[in-house]
């Protein structure tokens, strides 16, 4: 292997949400191919959420052992809080420590807005973002404490940009990036670092959706990313990381300059909105060390220059 192909994970235990098919089980097959301990976790539910089958996680849990590798499977559903306790604690039972959370765990309930239902909207929340905080709060603690660990949350391009239909699934992912953000930052001093990966990849999750004119999308595409993203030399956190069709990118918030006025009418807000909306140098504020405080820092720093602009003419 090259320098750049060693990375392994001889020592590391990963939990992997959504290991029993897809995506997730790239993700558990790589990291237990590069010496990582994985809890595969699936509940084995349909494609709404619905059923479980204990086959798929204690397939892939029986496919990673077949090759040499160390896996466990745990049917737990990251859709309850006791579910999540369940699937960190199967880590800590088993292994005996904790190093990696992903939890790539999903599922989709289509309707429009106007037609879609409080339980399919809940259902969804309940898996990707829900179960997201289900998994990250028994295992934060742990991981700080160790003073070690890396959490890979899933969002999606129609969290990022939204979709049709999918009202649930698009707030749910954009959750799922501030929840990121918090962990990022209350995780920095005790070295637990927390990314979001915007996966894409044909699966069955894209059941559905004509794929014929599309290129390569495996999820093995994906994997090395997420696999980066949860190996000690993981040099980032708070950070989104896009990965569709080989194409690897950042995707971050960004903000125009801005304008500055000491009042404003409803009427010079419009007058003015090309200027406010002027992105043409764009103002960026990492999460880490300190992005809250960054914004609101920039946005005083202009009323305050402002505000010493006028005052020659207010003293005269």
């Amino acid at each position: 292997m090259s320098g750049s192909d060693d990375l392994g994970f001889d020592g590391r235990v990963a939990v992997v949400t959504g290991a029993g098919r897809g995506l997730g089980r790239a993700y558990a097959q790589l990291l237990a191919a590069r010496g990582a301990r994985v809890v595969v976790n699936d509940t084995g539910a349909d494609l709404t959420g619905d059923g479980m089958r204990v086959d798929p996680a204690e397939e892939v849990a029986a496919a990673i052992r077949a090759d040499g590798g160390d896996a466990v499977a745990c049917t737990a559903s990251v859709a309850t809080p006791q579910g999540g306790q369940d699937i960190i604690g199967s880590a800590l039972e088993h292994y005996g420590r904790l190093d990696v959370v992903i939890h790539n765990a999903g599922n989709v309930r289509r309707a429009s807005l106007r037609q879609m239902s409080y339980t399919d909207f809940d259902a969804v929340l309940d898996v990707h973002l829900r179960g997201a905080f289900h998994v990250v709060r028994p295992a934060f603690p742990v991981m700080c404490d160790a003073g070690y660990g890396r959490i890979v949350l899933t969002s999606s391009i129609g969290g990022l940009y939204g979709n049709f239909e999918v009202a649930n699934y698009a707030a749910a992912k954009a959750g799922v990036i501030g929840l990121s953000n918090v962990a990022a930052l209350e995780g920095a001093a005790s070295g637990v670092r927390c990314n979001v990966v915007v996966p894409a990849a044909v699966t069955r999750m894209a059941e559905g959706i004509d794929t014929s004119g599309y290129p390569p999308m495996k999820p093995e595409l994906v994997a090395p990313v997420v696999g980066w993203l949860a190996h000690e030399s993981c040099s980032v956190t708070g950070e989104v990381l896009i990965a569709l069709a080989g194409r690897v990118a950042r995707a971050v918030v960004a903000e125009s300059p801005g304008v500055y006025q000491p009042r404003w009418t409803i009427g010079e807000v419009g007058e003015r909105i090309a200027e406010i909306r002027d992105i043409g140098a764009p103002v960026i504020f990492p999460v880490v060390p300190d992005g809250h405080a960054d914004h609101i820092r920039y946005s005083f720093g202009l009323a305050h220059a402002g505000r010493l602009r006028r005052q020659p003419e207010e003293t005269r």
